[in-house]
């Protein structure tokens, strides 16, 4: 039944064209072989057999990005809400998390094509602060994008200090408090970073809080990982722009501790690390800390300064964070002028694409 007297030669491949079209569809003859309706239903078949096998493999790099529509997600993206989208996008039980606001779009995509790099891409969801994140997020990656009211203007971006930028920053904790209650790991990054390898790899162990000092005092390369000593006026100096949580009660704690900080001293703060220091600092003896070395994850002001430093641990280096410098365009150049920013000439390994 499978021999070769099945095969379709190459005259019965032409027979198809509009040349041969006076033949009869039902049973016409190449080389005086019938070939029969049962005959062309199989090879019919065989194409659908290979498409079905071949499509589910759209997530190989020909089709780096595919648009994992579900029928659970919303037709109207205002109505989606937290639980759903982290459910969309979650892996091994995993999110990872952004917040930004519109003008930051660039900065986003830049940060996105370095954890596509990384092939940890599908585990992202952006918490947009605005509604044209929201719409354009999910227009480019549906069900990527969430929004937790209320919403900010979305026009400018918020400047470093305003009571704007500490609105934006205070709302952290309490988006990754609801995705722990969830009973999600999460690792929040801002987006004025760059993945140069695979961050998962250093969380070891199984604390309840992994993070990063923010300090550029050089450490050795092995040392602490417990929560680095308070400086002379009793505080740390650890940054909250890369951590990882596990849905553990110590994260929780820190997370409503971090809260409450931001709360009581919400005119003091320039954003929301100072709080997150002081919820650290007092609920240190209650969660389960880890410090990530400072070779793989080092402070902006220790990684664009210290060229000695870099060649000296280079090939460590995981994510890279531009900060210690205020501004959206200084940002944006200091990224051009160290080779990492990605969007001019890779925007295809993003999975926003292009942004008009």
């Amino acid at each position: 039944m499978f021999g070769c007297s099945n095969l379709i030669t190459k005259e019965t491949f032409l027979s198809f064209s509009p040349m041969a079209q006076h033949k009869s569809f039902y049973s016409f003859s190449v080389s005086n072989r019938p070939i029969s309706l049962f005959n062309g239903l199989l090879l019919l078949a065989s194409l659908l057999l290979l498409l079905g096998v071949f499509l589910p493999w759209a997530g190989s790099p020909l089709f780096p990005f595919p648009n994992r529509i579900s029928s659970t997600l919303p037709s109207n993206w205002s109505d989606y809400s937290l639980s759903q989208a982290a459910a969309f996008v979650a892996k091994d039980g995993t999110v990872i998390v952004c917040a930004i606001t519109y003008p930051f779009l660039p900065f986003l995509s830049n940060w996105l094509i370095s954890v596509s790099r990384q092939k940890h891409q599908d585990k992202v969801l952006v918490i947009a602060e605005d509604y044209a994140t929201l719409y354009k997020v999910n227009k480019k990656w549906p069900g990527h994008a969430v929004l937790i009211p209320p919403a900010h203007d979305s026009k400018t971006a918020l400047k470093f200090g305003s009571p704007e930028f500490f609105n934006f920053t205070s709302r952290r904790p309490q988006h990754l408090l609801q995705l722990l209650e969830l009973g999600y790991n999460v690792m929040f990054n801002d987006v004025d970073m760059v993945w140069m390898q695979d961050p998962f790899q250093y969380l070891e162990g199984s604390h309840d809080a992994y993070f990063t000092d923010d300090r550029t005092t050089i450490k050795p390369l092995n040392h602490s990982h417990d929560l680095p000593p308070p400086d002379q006026n009793g505080v740390t100096y650890v940054c909250s722009g890369i951590i990882f949580l596990r849905p553990k009660n110590g994260a929780k704690l820190l997370m409503k501790k971090w809260f409450e900080e931001l709360q009581a001293g919400s005119k003091a703060y320039e954003g929301d690390q100072p709080a997150f220091n002081w919820a650290l600092n007092k609920t240190a003896h209650q969660v389960d800390l880890y410090l990530l070395p400072q070779a793989a994850f080092p402070a902006g002001g220790l990684y664009f300064t210290n060229e000695t430093w870099v060649e000296e641990t280079k090939g460590k280096h995981v994510i890279i964070h531009n900060n210690y410098i205020i501004g959206y365009d200084n940002k944006m150049k200091r990224f051009h002028d160290f080779g990492l920013w990605l969007v001019d000439d890779h925007a295809l390994e993003s999975p926003l694409g292009k942004l008009d």
